[in-house]
């Protein structure tokens, strides 16, 4: 007779950090029930029954651990992370970023997770929190019953929003007004194509920009928006070249067709799988209604044919103060059977809801077992996260969700610090993980594999500010 499935813990969404954090436990031994609440009803944000689903870019990042998001990703590598596995199996080419096939990651998620022998995936609604032990990690749009505890635990939840961009059909782009290539020169030649603008067409398209209709909030609701996921539209409201110095910024990129003239703007296109048959508008979230994206991103002339597979939108996320309702186990105070994962502990981003759920399913296998929590070294970038979430702050300061960067991790002082640049406490800052990473991996139970970690020598920057399409 087969042995029952009697699951020890309950793990409520199947997104990063829900699967995240249920892999840790069941590779750790403990039996998991998964509750998804797909296919039966899909979020605003989600389009597949699919776990693992990416609503917003394809991108994870920068995969150079000289760069806050790359070096993040390198320890959760060296910690054993499914999400990151998922990614590097699933990637495509991206330049130094670390980016994916969207429907192969999350069909390789969901297929790891279903045939994990401690795993049981339950295609279910979660009107109750359970009294066992328990990971909420349903995402920024958390709703019904598990909302509902939520807010009676934590009190009124805060929020801001956040704007996905569009993905166009590659066959309906104008190749003959774009060119190939990567900001200098990373990555091969192919991963972007660049589509540029004259200084009367971006003009012209920043005024229909600032004109076009809007999608707006509820009355009742506050928009609120994460300052590394701005609305194309609301950069542009900032001053008519806040665009031309973001996500549309021409430097770096070269036009072979006219190498000594730089084009007054660029709008990057990132392929969105790996056969290349979709790309995604880098940077360019927006409210913008539907009829006025098809109208306004044909002022670009790359794309004044552009066929959308599909169009950006906003959604509203939610969050908590984790600093005022976690405790150092990442359990709500007010329940401690009740520990949180992902984006609503009040972090930003791809592979930080991933961190965090990987440091939920370590924390409640340490509790399970009667010991107190593995922290991580607040030198790394895992343990530099988890601490913006658990530190009280300072009187007055607002707590406002965060990717990672260095500015979470403590800093080096000294004059030699200072004569190293910017490009120099990017290595010490990896170097310094790499030293203090493989004691909390031992203490995890993780054999430390630091190749991950190797620095790379790179003449830009481009980790420690979030891509903007990213949610």
């Amino acid at each position: 007779m087969l042995d029952p499935f009697v699951p020890e813990v309950t793990v409520i969404g199947g997104g990063l950090a829900g699967c995240e954090a249920a892999w840790q436990l069941a590779e750790r031994g403990h039996r998991v029930d998964v509750l998804e609440m797909k296919p039966m009803r899909l979020s605003p944000a989600h389009m597949t029954p699919l776990l693992g689903e990416l609503v917003c870019s394809n991108s994870l990042r920068s995969d150079d651990p000289q760069t806050p998001a790359g070096l993040l990703k390198a320890e959760l590598r060296a910690a054993r992370s499914l999400i990151i596995a998922c990614a590097d199996e699933a990637r495509v080419p991206a330049g130094d970023a670390l980016a994916v096939d969207r429907l192969q990651f999350s069909r390789r998620i969901t297929a790891r997770i279903v045939s994990h022998p401690n795993i049981r995936l339950r295609r279910q609604l979660c009107d109750e929190l359970p009294s066992g032990p328990c990971i909420l990690a349903g995402g920024p749009l958390v709703e019904g019953g598990a909302a509902r505890k939520l807010r009676s635990l934590c009190g009124d939840r805060l929020y801001f929003y956040d704007a996905i961009a569009p993905i166009v059909e590659a066959d309906s782009i104008d190749y003959d007004l774009c060119f190939r290539g990567s900001r200098y020169h990373q990555g091969e030649e192919g991963d972007y194509l660049n589509c540029p603008l004259t200084q009367a067409e971006y003009q012209a398209f920043v005024a229909e920009l600032l004109a076009g209709r809007k999608v707006t909030p509820h009355r009742f609701e506050e928009p609120r928006y994460f300052e590394g996921c701005l609305p194309v539209e609301v950069m542009a409201e900032r001053g008519p070249d806040t665009l031309a110095f973001g996500p549309m910024k021409p430097v770096g990129l070269i036009d072979p067709r006219k190498p000594t003239e730089q084009p007054y703007a660029v709008v990057q296109l990132r392929a969105e799988n790996r056969y290349h048959t979709a790309y995604n508008l880098v940077g360019f979230q927006t409210r913008l209604a539907y009829p006025e994206q098809k109208r306004i991103f044909a002022m670009i002339p790359a794309l004044h044919r552009a066929e959308y597979v599909r169009y950006g939108s906003i959604h509203r996320n939610s969050y908590v103060e984790g600093h005022k309702v976690l405790d150092e186990s990442l359990a709500l105070r007010a329940a401690p059977n009740i520990h949180l994962a992902g984006q609503i502990t009040g972090v930003e981003g791809y592979i930080e809801s991933t961190a965090m759920g990987l440091l939920a399913g370590v924390f409640l296998d340490d509790k399970l077992a009667g010991r107190s929590p593995s922290l991580p070294p607040p030198t790394t970038a895992i343990g530099g996260l988890y601490h913006h979430v658990v530190t009280p702050r300072e009187k007055g300061e607002k707590y406002v969700p965060m990717n990672i960067n260095f500015g979470l991790l403590p800093p080096f002082e000294g004059k030699a610090a200072k004569r190293a640049g910017k490009r120099g406490r990017r290595a010490l800052h990896a170097d310094r993980a790499r030293e203090h990473l493989p004691l909390w991996l031992a203490q995890i139970g993780v054999a430390a594999d630091l190749s991950s970690l190797l620095l790379r020598d790179t003449e830009q920057d481009g980790g420690g500010v979030v891509d903007p399409t990213e949610a």
